[in-house]
């Protein structure tokens, strides 16, 4: 008897299964297993223990399925017969396939009938070596790929060969219709029907200890020669074509739409801009006017500092001036009504304001007030001042003012409002620069003239 002292297989990846020729081992042989491979071993017609990848070194404590079917044989020599079968577990890759006749179809898009075809290819895989060996192997030799799916793309004698296709047929036209998809779009959906029918098909290759990891659709055929599927295309075109023009009127819409509310909101802010722009001028300027004036103020406030008046002293200082020069304008030909510097102080006097607070105010000095004193205490005061300026030439004009109702510039004898003569006014001016004053019974006292000022009551001749 020949014994051998390892057991191991090296062979072509398109072998699923393959059995050692040697079947009469010892105990202390050497296994081989290889990564992509697993070893199983059989004993009158039963699969036992399942070595995987490594060295094993076979001895009755790792082979207890074994060893309990085995007999020891004699002379010191530990013999045992048995099975060895080698399984591929590598991927079987690209293995093509393809319907040996049309499929048909109802398409629920357009309700015809149509036949169509489908190719592709798949992976394959041992997932179960116990199954394989059991249910395909059996007692023969080994497994080839060729043996489980034929030889070519369309036909072959492979075991599930004829599986796949009929799988295929039966499910690829239900999977269209429950999923509605069109016949016309249906390259955009070969994703979900590999893996629909990859699915299907594993639910029987699973029985025998085989998986397909991927499962591909790669074409699908239409009867481009059919009048129904030519109708089909025509319809679909004018639909899509219908669809594109709705679309590009609807993108042309809302893009006119668009620019319309983009000049309204430029045009907004346009007006926006230019109202904040004209506001910001006119706060500008009137901050500017406003920062004028302030400093104006600051020096004129300064200014008033320095000389020791309030700004209330020099308003009246301002008017103060202003009367005197148009007293003094007067008294040089321009036509006033007071006759020169006594008219002008006969009119401040009539507002109440005499020369001494004057000179306060104004902030005058004593040499400047000086001619303007000897003026007043040449022309008296109250009316009498201007009357007596009237009637004296002053401006060179025989001009008087009526005593009795004020009428001024009279240079007739008479009184043209009310008829009071000449002499009588000038008598009662002489009377009143003598003192002769009366009281009324208003209450107002020193009065030189006929009448009252303040009531209008005539001079009795026992005032």
């Amino acid at each position: 008897m020949e014994l051998i002292s390892v057991i191991q297989y090296e062979g072509s990846n398109e072998v699923l299964a393959y059995k050692h020729p040697k079947e009469d081992f010892n105990f202390g042989t050497q296994l081989i297993v290889h990564e992509t491979q697993e070893a199983l071993f059989f004993k009158d017609g039963r699969a036992l223990d399942l070595f995987r990848a490594g060295r094993h070194t076979l001895e009755t404590m790792n082979i207890p399925l074994l060893r309990e079917v085995i007999k020891l044989g004699t002379g010191g020599e530990n013999v045992f017969h048995a099975e060895v079968y080698f399984i591929n577990l590598t991927t079987q890759m690209g293995i093509k396939w393809g319907t040996d006749s049309k499929v048909r179809l109802f398409d629920p898009a357009s309700g015809l009938h149509l036949e169509i075809g489908a190719s592709g290819n798949f992976n394959l895989r041992v997932n179960d070596s116990r199954k394989l060996i059991l249910k395909l192997v059996g007692t023969t030799d080994g497994l080839l790929q060729s043996d489980v799916l034929g030889e070519g793309l369309t036909y072959g004698t492979g075991k599930f060969k004829s599986l796949v296709m009929n799988k295929v047929k039966s499910n690829l036209a239900r999977v269209i219709k429950e999923q509605n998809i069109n016949i016309l779009e249906i390259d955009s959906y070969l994703d979900g029907l590999s893996e629909e029918l990859r699915d299907i098909i594993n639910e029987t290759l699973v029985e025998y200890g085989l998986i397909m990891p991927e499962f591909y659709v790669t074409s699908i055929m239409t009867p481009d020669d059919d009048p129904n599927f030519m109708r089909l295309k025509q319809q679909f075109a004018d639909r899509t074509l219908k669809v594109r023009e709705e679309e590009v009127r609807r993108a042309e819409a809302e893009a006119a739409q668009g620019r319309k509310l983009v000049e309204a909101q430029t045009a907004a802010q346009l007006k926006t801009v230019n109202a904040q722009g004209e506001a910001d001028a006119l706060r500008i300027k009137a901050q500017a006017e406003a920062d004028t004036y302030r400093m104006q103020a600051e020096a004129e406030a300064q200014e008033m500092k320095m000389k020791g008046y309030t700004y209330q002293q020099e308003t009246a200082r301002q008017v103060g001036l202003e009367a005197m020069q148009n007293g003094i304008t007067g008294g040089n030909g321009g036509g006033g009504n007071g006759g020169g510097i006594g008219g002008g102080l006969g009119e401040l006097a009539g507002l109440g304001v005499t020369l001494g607070a004057m000179g306060g105010v104004i902030n005058m000095t004593k040499d400047a007030l000086n001619p303007l004193m000897e003026q007043s205490a040449q022309v008296g005061a109250g009316f009498g001042n201007v009357v007596q300026g009237n009637v004296a030439q002053g401006n060179g004009q025989n001009a008087w003012v009526c005593p009795v109702c004020g009428k001024t510039g009279i240079t007739t004898n008479f009184c043209p409002d009310c008829g009071t003569s000449r002499a009588n006014a000038v008598n009662s001016a002489a009377g009143s620069a003598a003192g002769e004053s009366w009281d009324c019974e208003c209450g107002a006292r020193g009065i030189t003239s006929k009448f009252c000022p303040d009531c209008g009551r005539k001079r009795k001749d026992n005032n």
